[in-house]
Protein backbone atom coordinates (compact mmCIF):
# COMPACT_ATOMS: atom_id res chain seq x y z
CA UNK A 1 0.00 0.00 0.00
CA UNK A 2 1.49 3.36 -0.94
CA UNK A 3 -0.59 5.87 1.09
CA UNK A 4 -3.93 6.26 2.21
CA UNK A 5 -5.59 7.96 -0.17
CA UNK A 6 -4.64 6.08 -2.73
CA UNK A 7 -6.05 2.99 -0.66
CA UNK A 8 -9.20 4.79 -0.79
CA UNK A 9 -9.24 5.80 -4.38
CA UNK A 10 -9.24 2.08 -5.27
CA UNK A 11 -11.19 0.95 -1.98
CA UNK A 12 -13.91 3.45 -4.01
CA UNK A 13 -13.50 2.02 -6.72
CA UNK A 14 -13.91 -1.06 -5.94
CA UNK A 15 -17.07 -0.10 -3.28
CA UNK A 16 -18.60 1.69 -6.25
CA UNK A 17 -18.13 -1.32 -9.20
CA UNK A 18 -19.81 -3.59 -6.43
CA UNK A 19 -22.87 -1.15 -5.88
CA UNK A 20 -23.38 -0.74 -9.38
CA UNK A 21 -23.55 -4.91 -9.84
CA UNK A 22 -25.89 -4.81 -7.38
CA UNK A 23 -27.99 -1.72 -9.24
CA UNK A 24 -27.84 -3.64 -12.31
CA UNK A 25 -30.00 -6.53 -11.01
CA UNK A 26 -33.01 -3.94 -10.13
CA UNK A 27 -35.32 -3.62 -12.95
CA UNK A 28 -35.95 -0.17 -14.89
CA UNK A 29 -39.06 0.62 -12.28
CA UNK A 30 -37.31 -0.41 -9.18
CA UNK A 31 -34.08 1.57 -10.37
CA UNK A 32 -36.08 4.90 -10.74
CA UNK A 33 -38.66 4.64 -8.46
CA UNK A 34 -39.09 7.57 -6.43
CA UNK A 35 -37.95 7.14 -2.92
CA UNK A 36 -37.72 9.34 0.64
CA UNK A 37 -34.43 10.10 0.40
CA UNK A 38 -31.84 13.41 -0.41
CA UNK A 39 -31.93 12.65 -4.09
CA UNK A 40 -34.82 11.05 -4.61
CA UNK A 41 -34.08 7.89 -6.14
CA UNK A 42 -31.37 5.49 -5.86
CA UNK A 43 -30.02 6.70 -9.84
CA UNK A 44 -30.51 10.25 -8.79
CA UNK A 45 -28.22 9.82 -5.79
CA UNK A 46 -25.78 7.49 -8.02
CA UNK A 47 -25.83 10.52 -10.53
CA UNK A 48 -24.89 13.12 -7.37
CA UNK A 49 -22.13 11.11 -6.42
CA UNK A 50 -20.97 11.50 -10.24
CA UNK A 51 -21.82 14.98 -10.02
CA UNK A 52 -19.76 16.26 -6.99
CA UNK A 53 -16.55 14.14 -8.42
CA UNK A 54 -16.49 16.00 -11.36
CA UNK A 55 -17.12 19.36 -9.26
CA UNK A 56 -14.39 17.83 -6.66
CA UNK A 57 -11.66 16.55 -9.62
CA UNK A 58 -12.28 19.76 -11.65
CA UNK A 59 -11.21 21.91 -8.96
CA UNK A 60 -8.29 19.71 -8.13
CA UNK A 61 -7.09 19.48 -11.29
CA UNK A 62 -8.29 22.12 -13.24
CA UNK A 63 -10.60 20.11 -15.72
CA UNK A 64 -13.60 19.81 -15.45
CA UNK A 65 -17.27 19.50 -16.41
CA UNK A 66 -19.44 22.81 -16.09
CA UNK A 67 -21.81 21.20 -13.27
CA UNK A 68 -24.32 24.24 -12.68
CA UNK A 69 -26.13 22.29 -8.90
CA UNK A 70 -25.67 19.62 -7.04
CA UNK A 71 -29.03 17.69 -8.45
CA UNK A 72 -27.60 18.06 -12.03
CA UNK A 73 -28.00 14.88 -14.32
CA UNK A 74 -25.03 14.29 -15.71
CA UNK A 75 -26.57 10.56 -17.08
CA UNK A 76 -30.15 10.35 -18.06
CA UNK A 77 -29.39 5.89 -17.89
CA UNK A 78 -27.70 3.36 -15.99
CA UNK A 79 -25.46 2.13 -18.33
CA UNK A 80 -23.97 5.59 -19.29
CA UNK A 81 -23.97 6.86 -15.31
CA UNK A 82 -22.05 3.28 -14.72
CA UNK A 83 -19.74 4.10 -17.80
CA UNK A 84 -19.09 7.90 -16.37
CA UNK A 85 -18.69 6.47 -13.27
CA UNK A 86 -15.80 3.85 -14.14
CA UNK A 87 -14.03 6.73 -15.74
CA UNK A 88 -14.30 8.84 -12.96
CA UNK A 89 -12.80 6.72 -10.49
CA UNK A 90 -9.76 5.92 -12.83
CA UNK A 91 -9.68 9.97 -12.82
CA UNK A 92 -10.05 10.03 -9.08
CA UNK A 93 -7.02 7.25 -8.58
CA UNK A 94 -5.18 9.45 -11.15
CA UNK A 95 -5.34 12.76 -9.04
CA UNK A 96 -4.31 10.69 -6.33
CA UNK A 97 -1.63 8.91 -6.95
CA UNK A 98 0.06 12.55 -8.51
CA UNK A 99 -0.22 13.78 -4.84
CA UNK A 100 3.05 13.57 -2.85
CA UNK A 101 2.36 13.73 1.19
CA UNK A 102 3.66 16.53 1.59
CA UNK A 103 0.87 18.56 -0.67
CA UNK A 104 -1.51 17.50 1.78
CA UNK A 105 -1.25 20.36 3.87
CA UNK A 106 -1.12 22.63 0.29
CA UNK A 107 -4.29 24.86 -0.11
CA UNK A 108 -6.94 24.23 -2.90
CA UNK A 109 -8.77 27.58 -3.45
CA UNK A 110 -12.37 27.08 -5.02
CA UNK A 111 -15.05 28.84 -5.56
CA UNK A 112 -18.45 26.99 -3.65
CA UNK A 113 -21.63 25.89 -5.42
CA UNK A 114 -23.16 29.70 -4.08
CA UNK A 115 -20.19 31.31 -5.25
CA UNK A 116 -18.03 32.26 -2.15
CA UNK A 117 -14.49 31.65 -2.63
CA UNK A 118 -12.83 29.18 -0.47
CA UNK A 119 -9.76 27.99 1.06
CA UNK A 120 -8.89 24.26 2.38
CA UNK A 121 -6.47 21.85 2.93
CA UNK A 122 -5.90 19.25 0.30
CA UNK A 123 -5.70 16.72 3.04
CA UNK A 124 -9.55 17.70 3.95
CA UNK A 125 -10.67 17.91 0.41
CA UNK A 126 -9.56 14.33 -0.12
CA UNK A 127 -11.02 13.35 3.33
CA UNK A 128 -14.35 15.07 2.40
CA UNK A 129 -14.87 13.46 -1.33
CA UNK A 130 -14.07 9.80 0.68
CA UNK A 131 -16.19 10.32 3.52
CA UNK A 132 -19.08 12.13 0.89
CA UNK A 133 -18.46 9.05 -0.99
CA UNK A 134 -19.18 6.47 2.10
CA UNK A 135 -21.98 8.81 2.84
CA UNK A 136 -23.98 8.88 -0.40
CA UNK A 137 -22.91 4.75 -0.72
CA UNK A 138 -24.91 4.63 2.50
CA UNK A 139 -27.33 5.88 1.25
CA UNK A 140 -27.54 3.79 -1.77
CA UNK A 141 -27.09 0.53 0.63
CA UNK A 142 -30.04 1.00 2.68
CA UNK A 143 -32.31 1.74 -0.62
CA UNK A 144 -31.16 -1.63 -2.38
CA UNK A 145 -32.28 -3.03 1.23
CA UNK A 146 -35.96 -1.91 0.32
CA UNK A 147 -35.79 -4.09 -3.10
CA UNK A 148 -35.58 -7.35 -4.30
CA UNK A 149 -31.91 -6.99 -4.57
CA UNK A 150 -29.47 -7.83 -1.64
CA UNK A 151 -27.23 -4.77 -0.70
CA UNK A 152 -23.24 -5.39 -1.18
CA UNK A 153 -20.87 -5.86 1.45
CA UNK A 154 -18.70 -2.42 1.29
CA UNK A 155 -17.07 -2.28 4.00
CA UNK A 156 -13.35 -1.45 3.65
CA UNK A 157 -12.41 -4.73 5.46
CA UNK A 158 -14.03 -6.59 2.57
CA UNK A 159 -11.32 -4.70 0.63
CA UNK A 160 -8.77 -6.77 -0.89
CA UNK A 161 -5.65 -5.32 -0.79
CA UNK A 162 -3.42 -7.22 -2.79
Amino acid sequence: MTNQFEMLARWTAWANERMYQACAGLSSDEYFLARACAFGSIHHTLNHLLATDRIWLGRLSGEGHAIPALDFVVCDDFDSLRTERRAEDERLARIVGAVARNDLNADVNYTSMDGTPQRKPLGLVLSHLFLHHAHHRGQVHALLSQTPVAPPALDVTYFPLG
